[in-house]
């Protein structure tokens, strides 16, 4: 397993752990509410947004030469922000790993 495997992990665990905290301390749709209250938490909403179009962008155009069906993770950016790229990348790297042992 490679340290890049090993450190997206990582990202996912602690990262997930925080959202679920979030989800159970205020729900999904709490999370929105939050942000859009204070033009700094709509400018931190907007960013989130902004960087979730760049890396579903990303995802598709990179899925063309990485042999991985983005679709999956695109559905997931939508639905969960961060996580669609986060596990983008991990498909990705198990992917590359199992051509460089093939």
């Amino acid at each position: 397993m490679s340290s890049r495997l090993i450190a997206l992990i990582a990202v996912i665990i602690v990262f997930g752990a925080l959202t679920a905290q979030a989800l159970l301390d205020v729900g999904y749709f709490g999370i929105f509410e939050i942000q859009i209250q204070t033009w700094s938490g709509m400018q931190v909403f907007t960013d989130l947004a902004i960087m979730c179009v760049l890396a579903v962008i990303w995802m598709v155009r990179d899925a063309k030469t990485s042999g991985v069906n983005a679709w999956p993770f695109v559905v997931m950016t939508l639905v969960a922000g961060a996580f669609g790229p986060l596990f983008y990348l991990v498909a990705r790297e198990l992917k590359a790993g199992a051509t460089q042992t093939a």
